[in-house]
């Protein structure tokens, strides 16, 4: 496999499981050096280990701001620059209108807006003139599906970072792109739902509406990834990447 990212540093938050690792091993594999995050140590270690070399662990919740000084002062201290930053760390909770609280409002914003804002924000006096931003958001930002409210106010949010951070970084050739998944087979699926017969239920439901008749694979959002975050993309910047199947073109 080509080394597209020889001695290039990435920091992927949400790294510990579903498109944030599957997109780690990729990066691994053709050469960088990652920086992983997630809120679980136990899932941070399988993940290292699944990964194999050339990754560091850094335990922390995107929405906690000294998590993140310490995940960005870890890749200081490791490695003393970054090229690639990935925000791929999300929450998702299905919740009526009606029903939405305050208290789900602040967590569904302080993660999937806040929380990807400050990742971008703290990550970027260290990276390298030239480098690469990915920001992980949801086709969910151009539909209205019920009980995604919040999520998908989140991840329009996020696709507007892109636009303005885009334009803020070009002074210094730093682009920033947007990936739109659909539906991708990880564990933030079966987390939605109290059983997995009602998670299997989504499933098949997404299954109907979706053109090309299936869920996605996470490895295919690491390829969707790689190369927003790669020189096969050199002339792209502000752009929304849409992977969902044609959920939301056709």
């Amino acid at each position: 496999m080509a080394s597209r990212f020889t001695d290039k540093v990435a920091v992927i938050t949400g790294g510990s499981s579903g498109i944030g690792l599957a997109a780690a091993k990729r990066f691994v594999e053709e050469g960088a050096y990652v920086f992983i995050t997630g809120r679980r140590q136990a899932e941070l270690d399988q993940a290292k280990a699944a990964i194999g070399r050339n990754v560091s662990t850094v335990q922390g919740d995107i929405a906690d701001l000294g998590d993140l000084d310490r995940l960005y002062d870890q890749v200081r201290e490791e490695k003393g620059r970054l090229d690639i930053l990935v925000a791929s760390a999300g929450y998702a909770e299905v919740v009526p209108p009606m029903a939405v609280t305050p208290e789900h409002f602040d967590k569904m914003f302080g993660i999937n807006a806040r929380g990807t804002f400050f990742s971008v924000q703290k990550a970027v006096p260290l990276m390298r003139d030239g480098g690469a931003i990915v920001l992980v958001s949801s086709g969910a930002h151009m539909k209205g599906e019920p009980g995604y409210v919040t999520y998908a106010a989140t991840k329009a949010a996020v696709r507007s970072f892109a636009r303005s951070f885009a334009a803020d970084l070009k002074g210094r050739g730093i682009r920033v792109n947007n990936l739109s998944p659909g539906l991708i087979e990880t564990p933030i699926i079966n987390g939605q739902f109290a059983t997995k017969q009602a998670a299997d239920g989504f499933r098949e439901m997404f299954k109907q509406i979706t053109p090309l008749g299936r869920i996605g694979r996470p490895e295919e959002m690491a390829a969707a990834i790689l190369f927003l975050a790669s020189d096969d993309s050199s002339y792209s910047t502000g752009i929304d990447l849409v992977a969902d199947g044609g959920i939301t073109q056709l």
